[in-house]
């Protein structure tokens, strides 16, 4: 499985492909019918945390950013320097603790061997309060390559966060950037 030397190798060499350059128009849409600016927010291998971005420009004050390499938290920490509502952590997610009213998925769940899944699953309800969101992006394809990143599809994901979340929404995302459309579920997920 990719660690942290992985990823940051990655970050250093520019080799970043996920990156889209700006935040997926399917979270965005979700962001916008998300009123609770006061909610405790976090952003699993955030990345360049353009949805972070987002969320400030939208009014957001709790907002925290978690990677695991840390030439990615060094970029970012010099993007989001002197935003009090922003914190970034260089860390593992299966290792972080904490609790959240809303999780963000994009380009996270993905980037993880498909045999951390149930453990992902686990450890992103544990993070979240009861009733607390679990949204985002998932992929609905099958790569011919083997990954990073790993696809999947909605069978097995339903199988995989039902024991956990209540399902509100795990349909195709009708504003998947071209690259992804028709290939990408948009997921609401509520923590039971």
């Amino acid at each position: 499985m990719p660690d942290k030397d992985f990823w940051n190798t990655r970050w250093e060499n520019r080799e970043t492909g996920w990156d889209i350059g700006y935040p997926s128009p399917g979270i965005t849409a979700f962001i916008d019918e998300y009123h609770d600016k006061e909610a405790a927010i976090l952003i699993p291998g955030c990345g360049n945390a353009y949805e972070a971005e987002y969320l400030v420009k939208k009014g957001f004050q709790n907002i925290t950013l978690i990677d695991i390499a840390p030439k990615a938290v060094e970029q970012i920490s010099e993007r989001f320097s002197g935003m009090a509502q922003v914190k970034i952590i260089c860390g593992d997610f299966f290792e972080h603790k904490g609790l959240y009213d809303l999780m963000i998925e994009q380009t996270f769940f993905c980037a993880i061997s498909p045999n951390m899944r149930q453990q992902y699953a686990q450890k992103s309800a544990s993070l979240l309060r009861p009733g607390g969101t679990l949204a985002g992006l998932l992929f609905n394809t099958v790569f011919e390559k083997e990954g990073p990143p790993f696809g999947g599809g909605i069978k097995e994901y339903l199988d995989l966060f039902s024991p956990y979340f209540e399902i509100k929404m795990m349909d195709e995302c009708c504003n998947s950037i071209p690259p992804r459309a028709g290939n990408e579920l948009i997921i609401e997920l509520l923590k039971k």
